[in-house]
């Protein structure tokens, strides 16, 4: 009995772990929880605040060029840092999400899909998201 339960619990592992493996290299899979092929603003937010907690490591509640790094560079956090204090809290990171996510949407339809988000300004709001 224990012996089919294990091979249950196992076999499910390894079909989450594929599963998981596979949204990986597909944003859209990853983050587009209504399952309709697109990131939307709602979405796309969910995902920047997920990461703005992982960065978030002293769990300060702020970004610091060091957390940042790869993401935004130095000129990018000094325009999105209002307070001038150096770093970048969750209401000061969100609009540059915003800012990307829109450049990243040429048709202006509010939504990303795959081709969108795999040109430049799709890729540049990505490193915001993941």
């Amino acid at each position: 009995m224990f012996g089919r339960w294990m091979a249950s619990i196992l076999a499910a592992a390894m079909v989450s772990g594929s599963a998981l493996a596979a949204s990986r290299g597909d944003p859209v899979k990853k983050f587009d929880t209504d399952n309709d092929g697109t990131l939307d603003h709602i979405e796309v937010r969910k995902a920047a605040m997920a990461l703005f907690a992982r960065l978030d490591p002293d769990l300060d509640g702020t970004l610091d060029m060091r957390e940042l790094r790869g993401r935004l560079t130095g000129k990018e956090i000094a325009a999105a840092d209002p307070d001038h204090d150096g770093t970048l809290s969750v209401n000061e990171y969100l609009p540059v999400v915003s800012q990307r996510s829109d450049a990243a949407d040429p048709d202006h339809d509010g939504t990303l899909d795959r081709t969108e988000l795999k040109a430049p300004a799709g890729r540049a709001l990505l490193q915001l998201l993941q």
